[in-house]
C-alpha cells in the first residue's frame, strides 16, 4: 500500500534529508587517497549524533543480516551496499557514499558518487551520465505521470550514453519505513505503471555500470558488484511529489 504524506510529514522528512544532504556534503570534503572507508563511516556517525538523528542503515536487516555500518561505501566496481572498512582510498577510485537518517520518526535516504583524486575521463563521464540521469527522472515525478515515465527517461538517458542500468536494485518510497511502496526501477516504458499522486515520496536512485548491468553479490552477503568489473556509480535523492511538482527534500 502506498503511502501518501501530509504537507506537515513531508516538512519533517525534509529535515531529515537537509541532514542526510549535509552529512554527505562532509564526507564528500573527507575523501581523499589515504582515507579509509571506516574513517568516513565513523564520520558520518559522529555527525548524525551531533545533529540528533539515528542510523538509517546501522542495524537494517535485511534476508537475516544485519548491515553492521552507519554509511555504504561502494567503491570502483562496487554498485551498493558496500561495507565500510579499513580498506584505503586510493588516487583514481570512485566511491558511492549511501547515507540515511531517522529524524522524528521519518527517513531520509541519499547518495553520491564522488571522485579520489584526480579520477579518468571515463569515471568521470559515468558519474556525469548518472547524475544527469537522476535529474531526469525527477522532471517526471508529477502528478498524472505514471512511474514508467521516470522509469524510461533514466534508461534512456543512461543507454543513449553507452551505458548499463542496473536491474537486479531499484528505488522505492520511503517514509516511516526506509523501504515503502512502490518499487522505482531505472528502467521501464512510458505511459506504464502507476499514477503518480501528490503526497507520494519516492527515493529515486539510478545505479548505472559502464559494462553490462548483470551483478553479483561478494561473500559478504551485501556488496553488490558489477558481473564483468566495469565501474559502477550511483546518484540518490529522496523527492516529494507536490501540486507545483517535484520537490527534492535531498537537497541543499
Amino acid at each position: 500500500m502506498i503511502s501518501l504524506k501530509s504537507a506537515r510529514e513531508i516538512e519533517i522528512m525534509r529535515r531529515a534529508n537537509v541532514i542526510v544532504a549535509e552529512i554527505l556534503q562532509e564526507l564528500k570534503k573527507k575523501v581523499a587517497p589515504g582515507v579509509t572507508t571506516l574513517e568516513l563511516d565513523a564520520l558520518a556517525e559522529e555527525l548524525i549524533y551531533k545533529k540528533k538523528a539515528h542510523s538509517a542503515f546501522k542495524g537494517y536487516t535485511m534476508a537475516g543480516r544485519v548491515f553492521p555500518r552507519t554509511l555504504c561505501t561502494s567503491i570502483n566496481e562496487e554498485i551498493v551496499h558496500g561495507i565500510p572498512s579499513d580498506r584505503v582510498l586510493k588516487e583514481g577510485d570512485v566511491v558511492g557514499l549511501d547515507f540515511g537518517v531517522i529524524y522524528e520518526g521519518f527517513y531520509g535516504d541519499a547518495a553520491i558518487t564522488v571522485g579520489v583524486g584526480k579520477v579518468s575521463n571515463e569515471a568521470r563521464l559515468l558519474m556525469q551520465v548518472t547524475e544527469a540521469a537522476l535529474y531526469k527522472g525527477i522532471e517526471q515525478l508529477r502528478e498524472g505521470n505514471r512511474l514508467g515515465d521516470l522509469s524510461a527517461e533514466i534508461q534512456e538517458t543512461v543507454e543513449n550514453a553507452g551505458y548499463s542500468v542496473v536491474r537486479a536494485f531499484v528505488g522505492h518510497g520511503i517514509g516511516k519505513k526506509l523501504h515503502e511502496e512502490p518499487p522505482v526501477p531505472n528502467y521501464g516504458e512510458r505511459d506504464r505503471g502507476i499514477r503518480l499522486r501528490e503526497g507520494m515520496v519516492l527515493a529515486i536512485e539510478p545505479m548505472v555500470n559502464a559494462g553490462g548491468h548483470e551483478v553479483e553479490i561478494t561473500e559478504d552477503g551485501w556488496t553488490a558488484v558489477t558481473k564483468d568489473r566495469s565501474l559502477a556509480a550511483h546518484f540518490e535523492h529522496s523527492v516529494a511529489i507536490t501540486k507545483n511538482g517535484p520537490y527534492i527534500l535531498s537537497k541543499i
